[in-house]
Order: structure tokens, then sequence, then C-alpha cells
């Protein structure tokens, strides 16, 4: 195959990628769902993407009370809209992003592709955000230790009761929090 005949395709190519794109054919409203190779290909691109630029980063000890505490403040204020918290009903907002976003404080099982962030990736992902996905770079706005708290809390709210959950937020600004080991059995598992 000749140079010119390379150079042809690839124009060709090139031609009928700018063709599809000019028509107008591909939809791009949320109410239509990727194919599954689409999604499949999106997933592994974030997930290699955030494994890549994530696997520096030092994660400080995140069992403290008071970082979890001020990690679920921090949720109630920036996250729960999207992500749920214990206890909430889902948002307009929740059922309406796609991709939906993932709801951390369910049980999940061991294959779900959100269960498998180390600190690191979770810290990497909150501050940078995900581009066309509604997750917002909470970095631009945000010191790293607020976003380590946030992470610090991510690490132990899968199945917490709604009334810790709403102990750690608290009432007025004021925290009322015991720390009650059957309420978050894993709090300790980072000192």
């Amino acid at each position: 195959m000749g140079i010119k005949t390379v150079i042809g395709m690839a124009g060709l190519g090139i031609a009928g990628g700018v063709a599809f794109i000019l028509s107008g054919a591909f939809n791009v409203s949320a109410t239509d769902r990727h194919w599954d190779i689409t999604t499949s290909l999106l997933e592994l691109v974030r997930e290699r993407s955030v494994e890549v630029r994530s696997k520096d980063i030092q994660d400080p000890p995140l069992g403290d009370l008071q970082m979890v505490s001020n990690g679920a403040k921090n949720y109630a204020a920036m996250c729960a809209q999207c992500h749920l918290a214990p206890g909430m009903e889902p948002t307009e907002l929740n059922q309406g992003l796609y991709p939906q976003p993932p709801v951390f404080h369910q049980q999940r099982e061991k294959h779900d592709k959100y269960d498998k962030h180390d600190p690191a990736e979770t810290f990497w992902a909150i501050k940078h955000g995900f581009k066309m996905t509604g997750m917002p770079a909470w970095g631009e706005f945000h010191t790293d230790e607020q976003l380590w708290e946030l992470v610090a809390f991510l690490d132990v709210v899968e199945g917490m009761r709604p009334e810790y959950y709403q102990g750690l937020v608290g009432e007025g600004g004021h925290t009322h929090v015991q720390n009650d080991q059957d309420a978050v059995p894993h709090i300790d598992s980072h000192n």
C-alpha cells in the first residue's frame, strides 16, 4: 500500500467523521443513553486516567472523627444533591444526571465500579472533577485539607444510619456526635 493510498484513506476517514459531526446524527441528550460499548470505553478511560494521575498522592490518616464530621458537613452542602445522603430521598438532580452519580451510602457489591477507588483516587476525583458528567472540580474552591475531610467521610459513609449522619452534620451548625461504633463499624479503620 502506497503513501498516497494511506493519505487518501485517512482523508476519507476524516471527511466521514466531519460529515457525521455536521449531520447532527449523534444525539447529545442526557435521555439518550450510550451504547454499552461506549459506556465501557468511557469508564475505562476515566478509571485509567484517575489511577495514573493519583498514583503519587499520599493520603493522610482518615479515621479522625472531627475530620469525618467536617467532611460530612461539606458533603451535605456540596455533594448530597447529586450523590444523596443516608436517609435522603432521590432528588431531581440525582435522577436527571447522566451518567447517574454513584450513591455512596448504599451498600455496594464488591464488583461495583465505585467500590475499588482508594483514598488517593477519590481525592483526585473530588479535586479535579470529570468532564461532561456534572462532577465539579472542587479543588478550585477548597483546600486540600477540606477535600481530604470529604474523602474521610466517604471512607465511612457506606451503610451509615441516617441518624448518625445527621449527628455528624449537626443541626444549626452544632455537632451532636457520639462515637457510635454500631452506626459506623469501620470509622477507626484508618488510624
